[in-house]
């Protein structure tokens, strides 16, 4: 299945909606997930903020939808986020998990 169309279709969007969020025609988004057109550099940038992906995920280059976390790559804060999450126990880190995905779904059923 084409990376695009499946990332949609998890956000239970319609090329319409995916559309008007990249700046595209429906048409094009159309294109994208048949294969007949890739998207150019500035609706890839788009497609991988909008999904928070990587552009290799979105390309099929890669099966991992993010590069993996370098420590020189974390602000001051994450670093402290994943410090805290280690000091937890199992219910403390399943509450900040579900804490997490609840606030993430929330967001992006605001967009």
């Amino acid at each position: 299945m084409n990376r695009i169309r499946e990332l949609r279709e998890e956000k239970h969007l319609s090329q319409t909606r995916l559309s008007i969020e990249l700046g595209v025609s429906q048409e094009m988004i159309s294109a994208y997930e048949i294969g007949k057109n890739a998207p150019s550099a500035k609706s890839l940038v788009k497609l991988c903020n909008f999904f928070n992906t990587s552009a290799d995920y979105i390309l099929g280059l890669t099966d991992l939808r993010h590069m993996p976390v370098q420590r020189n790559d974390l602000c001051d804060e994450e670093s402290a986020l994943i410090q805290m999450y280690r000091k937890m126990d199992g219910n403390g880190r399943n509450a900040l998990i579900s804490y997490a995905k609840g606030y993430l779904a929330a967001q992006n059923n605001s967009l």
